[in-house]
């Protein structure tokens, strides 16, 4: 069921899509289009990963949201819907899918495929970006992003990031942008239309 579910996201998302940035989605951010960078195969099935648990509601005593934005040599491979959701359910919000849980939410997750990161954390902590991936069951490093391998430069809120891209820290309203291969100027994200 899970991997039929999946495979419809992807359809409907991926669509034959340019890869990039198209019509605001239900969060108020631009839907990536394009071919997802990994599926949701290998993500976290409930238990506690990092610290971070998976519960049965959201967690809001400390709630922001980052955006991450991945190029593969040149080219948009947008973040999927349903990263740390357990139990996916997609319904359309907006004329887009937008994932809930029926089992889980981790504290770290995605609910559509516009590159936005929700921290929902029942303490206020900054998270690093390695959690999201370590969820999502896919390798983050200087040389590695997902499945595409290579040298990997990394941007913060426009700026070049010199150190480790895993310990780049979730902040409100961030926009992180991690480039495979071909180094990409840094595309900002428009927060200004979004209520998160």
């Amino acid at each position: 069921m899970l991997v039929a579910i999946l495979v419809a996201v992807f359809v409907i998302i991926s669509g034959g899509g340019s890869g990039k940035p198209s019509a605001l989605g239900p969060e108020g951010i631009a839907i990536e289009t394009g071919t997802p960078l990994a599926d949701l195969s290998k993500g976290a099935t409930g238990q506690t990963i990092d610290g971070i648990e998976c519960g049965a509601t959201e967690q809001l005593a400390y709630h922001i949201h980052s955006h991450l934005a991945v190029y593969v040599d040149g080219v948009l491979r947008p973040i999927p819907l349903g990263i740390g959701i357990v139990g996916l359910q997609v319904r359309q919000a907006q004329g887009f899918p937008f994932g809930g849980a029926t089992t889980c939410y981790y504290w770290l997750h995605t609910h559509a495929q516009d590159g936005v990161l929700h921290v929902e954390s029942p303490t206020s902590k900054l998270y690093p970006l390695k959690d999201v991936f370590d969820i999502w069951g896919q390798p983050l490093s200087a040389s590695q992003v997902g499945p595409a391998a290579g040298k990997v430069t990394a941007y913060v809120n426009g700026k070049l990031f010199t150190g480790d891209p895993t310990t780049i820290t979730l902040q409100s309203r961030e926009a992180i942008q991690l480039d495979v291969g071909k180094d990409v100027a840094p595309v900002p994200v428009d927060w200004s239309t979004s209520q998160l």
